[in-house]
C-alpha cells in the first residue's frame, strides 16, 4: 500500500495470494466446511501510520491514524473474504507492550481500549462485520489481568469485545487466566500463541516439548481458556523460515529438499486433546489426587466424556478414574500422556 494512503485506494493482498491464501485453502479444504476456525493477529500497521515510522521496533500507532488503521482491518477481512478465506475474529495486536527486532507495535492498554471503542467495534460494524470477533491483549499470561481489565470494565469498548487471548513467553502465571475469568465470566479466553523458541535441530525428538504443550494446556483448560492455539502448523528443519532469524520449533518440520515430515511429539500431545474433545465440549471438574497427575475434562456435544491424564514424573501411577460411585483401574506410565473416553 502506498505512504499516506489514507482512503485506502492501493490497498491489496496480491502478497498473500502466493502462498499465504494457497496454505490456508488447503487447510480449509482438509478440516472441511465448517471445521476450521481461522483468526487474524496484526504486528504492525504500514511504517508511515506509526510514530517510530518503522514497522520494526515497536512505536506506537499515531491517533490520527486510528479510523484509517480501523478501516484497513474491515479490507482485509472482506478481500480475503473474497478469496473464499473466512475470518472468524480479529485480535487488536500481537505482544502491545513488545519491542521487538520485528515487527511490533505497542499499545498501552488505554490506547488498546480506545481504539476497540471508537474505531475499530464502530467500522466492523458499520461494514456490516458485526460477527467478526474481536481479542483483545493477545500477550503473555503475566499482565493479562491489569491490561484486560482496563479494557472490560468500560462497557463501551467491552460491548465490542468477545475475548481475551494470552500467550505463555515469561512464566506460567496461570492463575491470572482464572482471575479474568472470575472478572469477567461472560468474556472468553482463547490461548492464542505459543511455540518453543531456541530452536536446535539436534533437539528435534525431544521428548520434553510435548510434555511442555500438555502442562500448558491442561492449566489453561483449567482456569478457563476455551481453545489453545499453537504458533507454527509447519517449519522447515532449520526451525523456519524466518526473516529475522527467531527459529522456532513447531509440531510438524519438513525436509524441504526430501519432502520428509517430522511429527513431533508435541503433535501428538496436542492430538491428546483436539482429537478427542470436541468443538463445542464444555469443561467438567476433573480433580487428581495425586502430585504425580494432572488432569482436566470435557463432555462432548455428543455426550461423551473425554478426560485427560497427563504424567511428567519418572514414575509410574497407577490409578482408578472414578465417576458417580464407579471406578476403572487402570496405569499412567512415565512421561505419558492418555485420554480417556467414557460414551
Amino acid at each position: 500500500m502506498k505512504d499516506g494512503d489514507t482512503n485506502l485506494d492501493s490497498f491489496d493482498i496480491s502478497h498473500d495470494l502466493r502462498y499465504r491464501a494457497p496454505f490456508i485453502k488447503a487447510a480449509l479444504a482438509t478440516a472441511g466446511a465448517g471445521n476450521f476456525t481461522l483468526f487474524a493477529s496484526p504486528w504492525s500497521p504500514p511504517a508511515w501510520m506509526k510514530s517510530n515510522h518503522d514497522m520494526l521496533h515497536g512505536g506506537e500507532l499515531e491517533t490520527q491514524y486510528y479510523d484509517c488503521w480501523a478501516r484497513y482491518f474491515c479490507k482485509f477481512i472482506r478481500a480475503y473474504a473474497k478469496q473464499g478465506i473466512p475470518i472468524w475474529g480479529v485480535t487488536v495486536q500481537n505482544e502491545p507492550m513488545a519491542v521487538q527486532t520485528w515487527e511490533s507495535c505497542n499499545f498501552t492498554a488505554a490506547q488498546e481500549r480506545d481504539f476497540v471503542k471508537n474505531d475499530l467495534g464502530p467500522e466492523l460494524r458499520r461494514h456490516g462485520l458485526k460477527k467478526t470477533k474481536i481479542i483483545v491483549w493477545d500477550h503473555n499470561r503475566s499482565f493479562m489481568y491489569e491490561y484486560g481489565s482496563t479494557i472490560l470494565e468500560d462497557p463501551a469498548a467491552a460491548k465490542y469485545v468477545w475475548g481475551v487471548g494470552f500467550h505463555w513467553y515469561v512464566g506460567d502465571h496461570f492463575e491470572n487466566v482464572q482471575w479474568v475469568k472470575d472478572a469477567f465470566p461472560k468474556t472468553h479466553l482463547l490461548f492464542t500463541e505459543g511455540c518453543v523458541s531456541n530452536f536446535d535441530g539436534a533437539l528435534l525428538g525431544d521428548w520434553h516439548w510435548g510434555e511442555t504443550y500438555a502442562v500448558s494446556m491442561v492449566h489453561d483448560f483449567n482456569n478457563g481458556a476455551e481453545g489453545w492455539t499453537d504458533w507454527n502448523v509447519l517449519l522447515d528443519t532449520n526451525g523456519g523460515p524466518n526473516h529475522v532469524g527467531n527459529f522456532c520449533f513447531a509440531p510438524i518440520h519438513a525436509d524441504t529438499k526430501t519432502g520428509t515430515l517430522y511429527f513431533m511429539n508435541s503433535y501428538y500431545y496436542i492430538g491428546q486433546f483436539s482429537k478427542y474433545i470436541r468443538p463445542g465440549a464444555k469443561r467438567i471438574i476433573s480433580s487428581s489426587s495425586t502430585d504425580n497427575l494432572s488432569t482436566t475434562a470435557f463432555i462432548n456435544p455428543d455426550r461423551s466424556i473425554a478426560v485427560v491424564v497427563l504424567n511428567v514424573t519418572d514414575k509410574t501411577e497407577p490409578f482408578h478414574l472414578w465417576m458417580h460411585g464407579r471406578a476403572a483401574d487402570t496405569l499412567s506410565p512415565a512421561h505419558s500422556i492418555m485420554t480417556l473416553v467414557m460414551k
